[in-house]
């Protein structure tokens, strides 16, 4: 029995999760999750990223990953000056007064993605992912972290573009990925 051939799909990889939250029963934590997932969406529409341009979510419970198809429409550099500005001010709005605020980890990473009849797969979900879930990120209580992979930082952050800022980012500890070392850098919005 023969297996269908898999073919690659170039993809910008966001992988969006919800940091460890404090000690929250399941009403909680899907409360939270639906929030996460309204915003996210909020956020994509209103910085250019429509449906049309991004294949439907993948749902992992705690965190989703949206695949951004390559179109000169959406430049990396608007998911930076654009995107994450405004997750940040619908996340800063929606934690306003609330008593579990929802705190987020954003990883932008490019890659190559496959597709089978179950769903989306592939390295660069597993390097996004594994940046997503990096044990350094713990540290932190901020609202939004923002985490860039090595070929982000090398293609898009170092070179200085309008909105960008280079001297920002810092070195995340490495994550081994697949037996291999993954490097990211990481940016908290708002803490300079």
């Amino acid at each position: 029995m023969s297996t269908p051939s898999i073919q690659p799909c170039q993809r910008t990889i966001l992988a969006v999760g919800m940091a460890p939250s404090q000690a929250c029963g399941n009403s909680v934590k899907g409360r939270l999750r639906a929030a996460m997932i309204a915003l996210v969406e909020q956020a994509l529409v209103d910085s250019g990223v429509t449906a049309d341009l991004r294949d439907r979510y993948v749902d992992r419970g705690d965190w989703l990953i949206v695949l951004v198809h390559p179109t000169d429409r959406i430049p990396k550099t608007w998911l930076l000056t654009r995107l994450v500005p405004k997750m940040k001010a619908l996340l800063d709005e929606r934690n306003a007064g609330q008593y579990y605020p929802l705190r987020l980890r954003l990883v932008i990473h490019p890659g190559d993605v496959t597709c089978d009849d179950l769903g989306w797969f592939g390295e660069d979900i597993d390097i996004a992912t594994g940046l997503l879930t990096a044990s350094a990120l713990e540290q932190t209580t901020a609202p939004l972290v923002l985490v860039v992979s090595d070929q982000i930082h090398r293609s898009v952050i170092r070179h200085g573009y309008d909105g960008v800022d280079d001297w920002v980012f810092v070195p995340l500890p490495r994550v081994e990925v697949a037996g291999e070392e993954c490097k990211g850098w990481v940016h908290v919005p708002d803490e300079v």
